[in-house]
């Protein structure tokens, strides 16, 4: 048995749960990772990602070194670069300056329009507070975004808009203390498995009742007492005909509306023609099963909303997450213990990093960009002259590289993300990447957008660093580094700061503060700012963290939210309609592809698909009702086609009764076969999110000589 050298204890870098990790570690490498059983998110449990991918860390392709391509990029020619032959290694001083010069002279030439950053909900909160400031408080510029405009933009807008806050109402481990609960567009088991271990808890030990609404039959419809298979895309039909229900059953909360909502006339107007038949008719989810859910709903003593990427990723999923929030309006199932709206988020510090300003209407605490009050609290906090900030909103993730133009974009800084894997219809993606005359990417591996960069800066992973994730629950933890950076790879806000500081120096700027002797020194600024994290200090958080807001050095946390208002003052009902998903099935692509996320893979597969974990699950498989595979002559295990009007990707069929008839499932974590080729770019006008979870296709049998070998793919060079 090896013994360690010492254990670290940390935040797992995967999903929103934010499981607490014991990575044990000798000669300066984790050879296995545990959990306590003490820890207030996971209670000594692990799914496979938290327990086994961590060692993508230690993967040969990983880039250790600065990297610059040997031959410069002209905008329009762009092209990849996956072999590091096209690469040289070089310097800090050199890459950083190389940064520095570029991003500089684009600015002085055309200004603040031609800027925009890619923060990253997989860096700390540290590293993403420093890299929205340097674009704000050096380039003037609110172009400022990150993956939550992929995932959860339609919860955020439709919380803000109602509520005044974007972030989980109460926590997941509330579940417990459900009467009834409602899991929708969310296969929580696969993406949020420890969350999903509390439902089945509530449901096993302490006689909670669950309502599953989603299109595929998810591990927990085993578990629940009903389950809607709604069509994708009809969720406002089917949230708002329970609505219709409890009015019309009188089932109403007379009080919480009277007392804390406003704008319940014009909503019940808008209201009235979402019949449960109505419903039906589009969702073809029976009327009698919308009513009985409502009633189980409205009726119980304390009921909860917990809600995934089902609602959100639509052309209407603002609209979407609304007709949610109605529900808990019309019965006061909002701002109390076991209650409440709670939108689970993907990533591990997703929230974090909206927390911290990395989106483009606002600051760090959500504070508005085009507020003068907000402006100038931050020019104060950033020793900026007055009036310095930009009061103009910027462009959001899928704008930035839409506007990537002459006379528009020019140069794009990208911390962590991958566009070319996340963004909708890439073969678009890619042409607008070409298009960007500078490019810089700060990751771990040279993936497929990374390729595209004319720089490359090795970032360190979770375990080689230090500060802060705030989870899907607000719960602020910290993150430790169990060995040193491999390499000449360094910590991302050291990094940020580094570059901040050479282009401060050529612009001839005041001097903002960049020169932080560590990261807690980072969200100490934050925080003496925004109210929400002013009482959270590393030593506060050593052990179990401090769920926000924590106004003061003595506040314990604020688990429950708007137990007494909300921060708009009154709830707001909104009148809602339905608009139909963008592409709608016919002869030609008579299938609905809906994407989503595996249990053994994450997002754009550079961490997993780099472990072990890969072995479980190699290539992707696209999911067919056999009703649907009997009739296009589909086996189990086949090869098939899978086309959209944008593209087209070869796979296997799984042929399952987990999805329903008419439509398909398709993962989106593997390059070789990405979903996001066939997707629709179409957004919600309001969250500027694209409609992922929503397409038509059609699918064709194939060969197997056209199946793409994902090893010969990843040999070829991809990183």
């Amino acid at each position: 048995m090896i013994k360690s050298d010492h254990i670290t204890t940390t935040t797992c870098p995967y999903c929103g749960v934010g499981c607490t990790l014991q990575l044990h570690v000798k000669d300066d490498f984790i050879f296995k990772v545990t959990t306590p059983f003490d820890s207030p998110v996971n209670h000594g449990n692990l799914c496979v990602k938290g327990r086994f991918g961590y060692d993508f860390i230690y993967h040969p392709k990983r880039i250790t070194t600065p990297m610059i391509r040997k031959t410069r990029q002209e905008a329009g020619k762009r092209t990849q670069a996956f072999d590091l032959s096209e690469w040289r290694e070089a310097s800090w001083d050199e890459a950083l300056d190389y940064v520095a010069d570029n991003l500089t002279r684009i600015y002085k030439r055309d200004g603040s329009d031609a800027m925009a950053v890619y923060c990253c909900a997989k860096a700390t909160n540290e590293d993403n507070y420093v890299l929205q400031k340097m674009y704000r408080a050096l380039f003037r510029t609110n172009n400022v975004d990150h993956c939550t405009r992929l995932c959860h933009a339609g919860s955020v807008v439709a919380l803000l808009q109602a509520l005044g806050s974007s972030a989980m109402s109460n926590t997941a481990s509330q579940v417990v203390m459900n009467d009834v609960f409602i899991v929708t567009g969310s296969n929580t088991s696969e993406n949020h498995p420890i969350i999903s271990l509390q439902m089945k808890d509530a449901v096993q030990k302490h006689g909670a009742k669950m309502i599953v609404i989603d299109p595929r039959r998810i591990d927990l419809v085993d578990m629940a007492e009903m389950w809607l298979p709604l069509k994708p895309g009809t969720n406002v039909p089917v949230f708002s005909a329970m609505a219709h229900v409890i009015v019309k059953e009188d089932l109403v909360n007379w009080d919480f509306v009277k007392n804390r909502t406003e704008n319940f006339d014009e909503f019940l107007e808008s209201l009235e023609k979402f019949t449960p038949e109505y419903a039906e008719e589009i969702s073809g989810v029976p009327a009698e099963d919308i009513r009985k859910a409502a009633r189980m709903y409205a009726t119980a003593k304390s009921a909860a909303i917990y809600w995934g990427m089902g609602i959100s990723q639509l052309s209407h999923g603002t609209a979407s997450a609304m007709a949610l929030i109605h529900l808990a309006f019309l019965t006061g199932h909002v701002g109390r213990d076991g209650t409440g709206l709670n939108p689970l988020r993907g990533q591990n510090n997703v929230q974090g990093a909206s927390d911290m300003g990395s989106m483009p209407f606002h600051y760090p605490g959500y504070m508005r960009v085009d507020n003068p009050d907000n402006r100038t609290k931050w020019e104060k906090a950033w020793n900026i002259e007055e009036g310095g900030l930009s009061l103009k909103l910027g462009l959001t993730t899928t704008e930035i590289l839409g506007n990537a133009h002459e006379g528009g974009i020019r140069a794009l800084y990208i911390m962590g993300e991958n566009p070319m894997m996340s963004e909708p219809n890439l073969n678009l993606t890619r042409h607008h990447m070409e298009q960007l005359e500078f490019i810089v990417a700060q990751d771990i591996f040279i993936n497929e957008s990374a390729a595209f960069a004319d720089v490359f800066l090795p970032a360190t992973p979770f375990a080689e660093k230090e500060g802060t994730f705030s989870n899907t629950d607000r719960r602020v933890q910290r993150v430790r580094a169990a060995h040193p950076p491999r390499g000449m790879s360094r910590p991302d806000w050291q990094i940020v700061c580094d570059i901040a500081l050479r282009i401060e120096s050529r612009l001839g700027l005041p001097t903002a503060h960049w020169a932080y002797s560590n990261p807690e020194e980072i969200l100490r600024e934050m925080g003496s700012v925004n109210p929400d994290y002013a009482g959270i200090t590393y030593d506060r958080i050593d052990k179990e963290g401090l769920i926000y807001p924590v106004p003061h050095m003595e506040h314990p946390g604020t688990p429950t939210l708007f137990k007494e208002s909300f921060p708009r003052g009154r709830g707001k009902f909104h009148a809602l309609d339905y608009v139909p998903v963008r592409e709608q099935v016919d002869d030609e692509y008579p299938f609905i592809l809906t994407t989503g996320r595996l249990l053994e893979h994450w997002h754009g597969g550079s961490m997993t698909r780099n472990s072990a974990l890969n072995e479980i699950y190699p290539e992707a498989r696209v999911e067919i009702h056999p009703a649907d595979a009997e009739i296009h002559g589909i086996r189990n295990g086949d090869p098939v086609k899978v086309q959209s009007r944008r593209g087209e990707v070869i796979v296997r069929a799984t042929v399952t009764e987990k999805t329903t008839v008419g439509v398909i499932f398709l993962p989106w974590h593997f390059h070789e076969a990405a979903a996001n080729l066939l997707t629709n770019d179409a957004l919600d006008p309001q969250a500027k999110i694209p409609e992922f979870k929503a397409c038509a296709v059609q699918v064709f049998p194939a060969r197997e000589s056209d199946l793409p070998n994902a090893e010969i793919v990843l040999n070829r060079g991809r990183y």
